[in-house]
């Protein structure tokens, strides 16, 4: 087999390849953006559609794993058609899907133009890593990975804002609309600013084509395992454990053909790079952790204290907004040859391990300001961890090997974001399960002889309470589970990576 053609010269980085990227920028955060969103309201917009909880579950399980599809597949088709012209084409198709989602007539047809639509949204995040890596000169390439982890810092805290804006007497068709101002422009700064490669179909004679079937199949299948499962009660129901043991059989199948093929979509040799395999494993446990800054205080709110979305707003306000001007000031501070990026990597750790003490001092009594300072906390902690493992992931990886690290990195982070959101709603669920029985066990002991005595409204009363008091316990214990994570990065961070130093001016020869 011939070697794979390698990638056109870099573009002189200027104006006009900054806006360039500022458009991926754009377009890749308002597809997380989208995301969120739709996930936040999916309750409220339901019986406008005329359905059910059960058939809105489907709805984003099956985004999810379109989504996850497309992480894996976007940077060797960029690379194939161009990143300018194949960025344009999937921005263009994330908003056409986004207009006509109000306009379906029915439940199949919804569900498919949601799977269309997580197709192209996927593809977006990848381009982003894949375009810092190739256009950026040495000087400012920490400033784009910067603006690549607001990604995963920013674009998720604000769904809660955004969500109150269009369900608090805004126009429910405006949660699926409202991309097409950020697309719009993002594709038209694309089309401006990135240079046109030509095109190279002689890929094609080399694609991976059994990865490509295997990958496809074994993370959608395991992302609706993990999405369905609790709900249909995991091994006990025939679809679920069909869909596990077709993820099990797929997924070793896909790694190993990965391996060993000539032009992989995974290239894992990558893990034998310590600081690249450090980058993967801290990202994705990350994941988990800023379900501590964002999730919970959510589900607390909305569970115990019934607010709305816009009562909730301010404690996701307060980790997206500073993230703007945080995550460019870290990059900052690590682009000095003088500071190890790992301490600031630990410090955030650290500040991210008090976060989650204080919260789980959580009791019944805490209102949204008692959120405020832990808030503040993981507004810092954040972009303190995103943008030095970054750093440290892709200082290992040249320019050539961008789409591979790019397909690896977008795939699993896509992947554990679904495996943050089911982990943390079947442990509350379990724990709620458990505080309940055992407060009720307790509770009945001592009040057994005195229940007849009690009228049916002072009995609904103690049951709320023990409710609320089975949640408040949950999520104090969701707190303690995420820092036994926080925990496990450290020893991971003391460890596995090299010292980091900050891209170095290339060498004249």
């Amino acid at each position: 087999m011939s070697a794979p053609t390698p990638p056109p010269a870099p573009a002189p980085f200027g104006w006009r390849l900054a806006l360039g990227l500022v458009g991926v920028l754009l377009a890749a955060l308002t597809s997380g953006i989208n995301d969120r969103v739709t996930d936040t309201v999916l309750v409220d917009i339901l019986g406008i559609y005329g359905l059910g909880h059960d058939e809105g579950t489907w709805i984003s399980s099956a985004y999810a794993a379109a989504e996850v599809s497309a992480m894996l597949l976007s940077p060797w088709l960029a690379m194939t058609f161009s990143i300018r012209r194949y960025a344009v084409v999937v921005t263009c198709a994330f908003t056409a899907f986004g207009i006509m989602i109000p306009f379906a007539p029915n439940f199949e047809s919804l569900v498919t133009l949601r799977v269309l639509q997580g197709l192209a949204g996927g593809a977006l995040p990848p381009l982003l890593m894949t375009a810092a890596l190739r256009f950026l000169p040495w000087h400012i390439k920490l400033y784009g990975l910067s603006a690549y982890a607001l990604t995963a810092t920013f674009g998720p805290n604000l769904a809660t804002p955004l969500a109150a804006l269009w369900t608090e007497g805004g126009d429910w068709r405006m949660v699926f609309w409202q991309i097409v101002p950020s697309c719009l422009i993002g594709a038209g700064l694309i089309a401006y600013g990135l240079p046109q490669d030509p095109l190279r179909l002689e890929r094609f004679k080399q694609a991976d084509w059994r990865g490509a079937l295997l990958g496809v199949c074994g993370f959608s299948m395991l992302v609706v395992a993990l999405t369905q499962g609790e709900r249909l009660d995991w091994l006990d129901s025939p679809l679920i454990s069909l869909v596990l043991l077709g993820a099990a059989v797929c997924l070793p199948l896909f790694l190993l053909n990965e391996w060993f093929h000539p032009l992989p979509l995974f290239k894992l040799q990558l893990l034998e790079r310590r600081n690249f395999a450090f980058g993967i494993t801290t990202l994705c446990l990350f994941l988990l952790l800023s379900l501590a800054g964002g999730a919970i205080p959510s589900l607390y709110l909305t569970e115990i204290k019934g607010y709305r979305y816009l009562q909730t707003m301010p404690t996701a306000l307060l980790i997206a907004l500073p993230q703007l001007l945080l995550a460019p000031l870290v990059a900052l501070v690590i682009n000095r040859n003088w500071v190890d990026s790992r301490y600031v990597m630990g410090s955030g750790l650290l500040l991210m391990a008090a976060a989650c003490v204080g919260g789980s001092m959580l009791t019944t009594e805490w209102v949204r300001d008692d959120f405020y300072l832990l808030q503040i906390m993981h507004a810092f902690a954040q972009p303190m961890i995103v943008v030095p493992l970054l750093m440290n992931a892709t200082g290992v990886i040249a320019p050539m090997e961008g789409p591979f690290a790019s397909s690896m990195v977008n795939t699993l982070r896509g992947l554990f974001s679904v495996v943050g959101a089911s982990a943390l709603e079947n442990f509350v669920t379990q724990r709620e399960h458990l505080h309940s029985n055992t407060l009720l066990d307790g509770l009945g002991s001592r009040y057994q002889a005195l229940t007849p005595l009690f009228p049916d409204h002072a009995l609904a009363s103690v049951a709320q309470r023990v409710r609320e008091q089975a949640y408040v316990l949950s999520f104090s214990d969701a707190f303690l589970a995420l820092l036994a994570v926080v925990a496990i990065l450290l020893v991971v961070l003391l460890t596995l990576p090299k010292r980091a130093y900050p891209p170095q001016p290339p060498v004249s020869p």
